[in-house]
């Protein structure tokens, strides 16, 4: 039988009397720590930002000529193949940011600040809701900083202002999606090297999808895989909003992805964190 502490007791008091007000302040303030961190570590952003931006450079100027002549309807240059990839090259950005989020969370749950954290009244979800947030914002850095080297290349999609902020909200959503998944993966890992690791095939799916290549021109069972897995629906759909193609089911299928994913995420994690909480106290 679990014994409530009075630290635990202080914690439990202030979620119902303080309510959604209290918890959203907490979390506000976990924010700050995260964002604190991201300016007083700026080599990890760096990280982030640089390894799309290779990996776009890289697929343009070395890959584009080749690869362009096979997307339908291009004609075989580095410019119709820029405008074909770049949705794939925003989701690695994306993926990129999660994973490093599995290793803050650990690095939090192994080097005891968690712990300190429970002798405080702070409400417990403000903990992983700070490392979401900061994530997020981390991921709209990111982004701005590719987009805007694909337009120093060349990249120039014919989508509105409002297909603009769409596209922007359904990268937001999958950013909050895998953030809640690799928040689960940290908390769940026992070392901080197991954190960077369990979320690598999150960076691996983008390029086993509709992200570089059709998968029209994909073997059969890969194409069955590619299909089937949450990064092809999201990069047609941001493919459509940036570039005016067709979205079909894509949307809705990035809805319920995401919603799976961040419903699953968040309760792996929440279990897991008042786990390791009471096993720390």
């Amino acid at each position: 039988m679990t014994t409530i502490t009075p630290a635990d007791s202080r914690t439990f008091g202030l979620s119902r009397a303080g309510g959604v007000s209290r918890t959203l302040g907490d979390s506000a303030t976990m924010l700050r720590r995260q964002l604190r961190h991201q300016l007083r570590y700026p080599s990890v952003t760096l990280m982030l930002v640089g390894m799309p931006v290779v990996f776009l450079l890289l697929f343009v100027y070395v890959l584009g000529g080749t690869l362009g002549a096979g997307i339908e309807g291009a004609q075989g240059g580095r410019a119709e193949y820029l405008e074909y990839v770049m949705p794939g090259i925003l989701l690695v950005a994306v993926a990129a940011v999660a994973q490093g989020t599995s290793i803050s969370v650990a690095m939090d749950m192994t080097e005891g600040i968690v712990a300190r954290f429970r002798t405080m009244s702070i409400a417990r979800a403000a903990v992983l809701t700070g490392h979401v947030a900061g994530a997020v914002i981390q991921t709209v850095c990111c982004l701005a900083v590719v987009t805007a080297v694909a337009a120093v290349i060349g990249f120039r999609p014919g989508a509105t202002v409002i297909e603009w902020v769409a596209a922007l909200g359904v990268l937001l959503l999958i950013a909050f999606a895998l953030t809640w998944v690799t928040v689960a993966l940290g908390m769940t890992s026992n070392t901080v090297e197991g954190a960077s690791n369990s979320p690598m095939p999150l960076l691996l799916l983008p390029f086993l999808s509709s992200g570089f290549v059709p998968t029209e021109s994909m073997p059969a069972g890969v194409r069955w895989f590619a299909d089937h897995q949450p990064f092809t629906p999201f990069i047609e759909t941001v493919r459509g909003l940036l570039l005016g193609t067709a979205i079909g089911t894509s949307g809705w299928a990035t809805l319920a992805w995401c919603a799976v994913l961040s419903l699953g995420g968040y309760a792996v994690a929440r279990r897991a964190y008042e786990r390791r909480s009471v096993r720390t106290g």
